[in-house]
């Protein structure tokens, strides 16, 4: 009666990691080119329709040797330096969130990589569950299996969101600075790379002093961070 009931439960964690498998996107297609939209600005384009407002979001996803490299590393520096040693996920990240989040008796797993933030943008929610979580890891092995560390970079930076109705770095340049991503120096560089983590809290519009501040910390870091360079 055990080894039946074992067996049972066998079989259906295997059947339950199969589903899970089965139900991420297929990723290959990212491979050759852009989304036409992502997860979070239909998301985003909603809420503007939710408002009464406009859905047009400013999107110009540019390959990667048309981003100033400043720009690529400014990134690479601010949000994820290990970018180049990792698989998709920083475990050592992943710990050392976890460290702060007992301390501070909450749970909330941070220590998100590129490729996971990525992953969270193109395909899923801002939602804070653990079942998000899992797949964002399990998306963040697809993408780093199926592409390359250039590719995932340069979609990277034409997806993320940098400020209202502006994503990628093309639109970011021109927004802020009239210029295209390619001509930006290593202040604006470090300017668009400190709204990322949340564009609302870092608007230059709004906060420029709380931007330049965070900008100032990613120059330093820039100069003294040691990084593959960003390709």
């Amino acid at each position: 009666m055990r080894r039946r009931l074992l067996f049972f439960l066998l079989a259906a964690l295997a059947a339950g990691v199969a589903a899970f498998w089965l139900t991420l996107p297929d990723v290959a297609p990212l491979a050759t080119g852009f989304p036409k939209t992502t997860a979070f600005m239909e998301l985003r384009k909603q809420q503007l329709r939710t408002g009464g407002r406009n859905p047009v979001l400013e999107y110009r996803p540019v390959s990667l040797s048309r981003i100033s490299p400043l720009l690529r590393r400014a990134v690479v520096v601010a949000e994820d330096a290990r970018f180049y040693e990792h698989a998709g996920v920083d475990w050592e990240a992943v710990r050392e969130a976890a460290q702060r989040d007992w301390k501070k008796r909450r749970l909330k797993v941070g220590g998100s990589t590129l490729t996971q933030q990525l992953a969270k943008n193109v395909y899923l929610s801002p939602a804070r569950t653990p079942w998000r979580k899992l797949r964002e890891w399990a998306i963040s092995r697809r993408l780093e299996s199926a592409l390359s560390k250039r590719r995932i970079l340069e979609l990277y930076v034409n997806v993320i969101e940098f400020g209202p109705r502006t994503y990628g770095a093309e639109a970011a340049a021109r927004r802020y600075f009239g210029k295209s991503a390619f001509d930006l120096s290593a202040r604006e560089a470090a300017i668009l790379a400190a709204i990322i983590p949340s564009p609302r809290l870092y608007d230059p519009a709004r906060k420029f002093s709380r931007v330049e501040g965070r900008a100032g910390r990613i120059l330093r870091r820039m100069g003294t961070v040691r990084s593959r360079p960003a390709c």
